[in-house]
């Protein structure tokens, strides 16, 4: 991982879509810093089309698309996309698994939550359980306690033992059933929201990220970016980003909006 100041001028001035995880990249201890949101709001008065990649729940997503400067959400670690369109007053809510499996899987689910609950003592059901369509998130360290890395790694494995998919962020656990992640869904909702095929457009488009779920991205994006508070992860990603920043969560993020945002006079002086 190199300093984001390492990220070359020619190739910051050519980002056009700025994907980024919320929490712990975006916020601080919980809380969005007003500095971040307004770097949101710059980044998009650029023309860059910016999306949370976010394994939060529908209920927050679906007011994040509504109210926030941004093209729309993945949430739920790519279990779906929602896009408002201002112009027809329409949210747009796309899903990688349909109703009847979502409904079928969160019965399956509901066995996982028994045994992790019983088995991995001093973990809990995440406070936002409540608002989510198609995952199970287990709560290690937001409203409880932080737990010991082998006992998050224990409730990994009792979902995978289960069947299902499961990762790491950095407050939960989070399950589902279904062959999708942040990175599948982030396909479409680019393809089908900004007409963009990432695959042939790589070198236009930067992840920001913190956590091992944001690996897929990490390893997808050449020019992927982590926040500072990344490197507690090194050696348990499946891959890392190209880019770390100096400062942890949101002031790290606004490091990468400033470098991007700092290279386009520069592309229209040319």
């Amino acid at each position: 991982m190199r300093p984001i100041l390492d990220m070359p001028i020619e190739v910051a001035s050519r980002i056009k879509v700025l994907f980024a995880d919320i929490d712990d990249t975006l916020t601080n201890e919980g809380r969005l810093p007003s500095c971040a949101y307004e770097a949101l709001e710059r980044l998009t008065a650029a023309g860059i089309a910016v999306a949370p990649i976010t394994g939060r729940p529908a209920g927050w997503c679906d007011m994040i698309a509504r109210m926030w400067p941004v093209a729309g959400v993945v949430g739920e670690n790519g279990a779906f996309y929602f896009a408002y369109d201002e112009t027809q007053r329409r949210m747009r809510r796309v899903f990688a698994v349909a109703d009847q499996q979502r409904a079928n899987d969160r019965q399956r689910l509901q066995h996982i939550q028994t045994r992790i609950l019983r088995e991995v003592p001093g973990s809990a059901l995440s406070a936002d359980q409540l608002y989510r369509e198609a995952d199970l998130a287990i709560d290690v360290c937001e409203d409880i306690p932080p737990l010991a890395v082998s006992d998050v790694d224990r409730i990994k494995r009792i979902f995978e033992e289960e069947g299902a998919v499961a990762k790491v962020s950095s407050i939960h656990v989070n399950g589902w059933y279904g062959s999708y992640d942040k990175l599948t869904m982030a396909r479409r909702f680019a393809a089908d929201i900004l007409g963009i095929d990432i695959d042939r457009e790589q070198e236009a488009i930067v992840f920001v990220g913190d956590s091992p779920n944001d690996a897929p991205m990490f390893g997808f994006f050449p020019h992927a970016c982590g926040v500072a508070n990344v490197l507690q992860f090194e050696g348990r990603m499946e891959a890392d980003p190209t880019y770390v920043t100096a400062a942890r969560g949101g002031h790290g993020f606004v490091e990468v909006a400033d470098h991007i945002l700092g290279a386009r006079p520069r592309r229209d002086a040319a």
